[in-house]
């Protein structure tokens, strides 16, 4: 299965350069597989460049996961992080995959000196 670079996942997910968005399309539309890592790119492209909001985000990654030609890495972690994200939108999208990917692995607690990610259940705030 072919795979897709952060940039060619923001142009399906944005459209905002047409040409580059049909090529993308082009290109997955066979199947395509997209990396944690690459998810957790386009999620910060997505809020920092296009200032997309924590609902906006969990419907974009919701519908990533319901899609029927792109695959993501360990989608039960991409659930998991997400329903985490869902209930506490102040958290970043990468915290919640941080830390599912910790327990996943079976390496918890995750260390943490954010405030809000200590109050997790999985998480331990680091005394400052």
């Amino acid at each position: 299965m072919r795979a897709v670079d952060t940039n060619v996942l923001v142009r399906i997910l944005t459209r905002d350069d047409p040409r580059q968005a049909e090529r993308a399309d082009r290109f997955v539309e066979n199947g395509a597989w997209i990396s944690i890592l690459a998810l957790a790119e386009a999620v910060w492209v997505l809020r920092e460049v296009y200032d997309r909001g924590p609902a906006e985000i969990a419907a974009t990654v919701q519908m990533l996961l319901d899609h029927t030609t792109l695959t993501l890495q360990e989608p039960e972690v991409v659930e998991a992080a997400l329903g985490i994200f869902k209930k506490r939108p102040a958290l970043g999208f990468s915290d919640c995959l941080l830390l599912e990917i910790a327990r996943r692995a079976g390496n918890l607690p995750l260390g943490t000196f954010d405030r809000t990610l200590g109050k997790v259940a999985g998480a331990e705030r680091l005394s400052q």
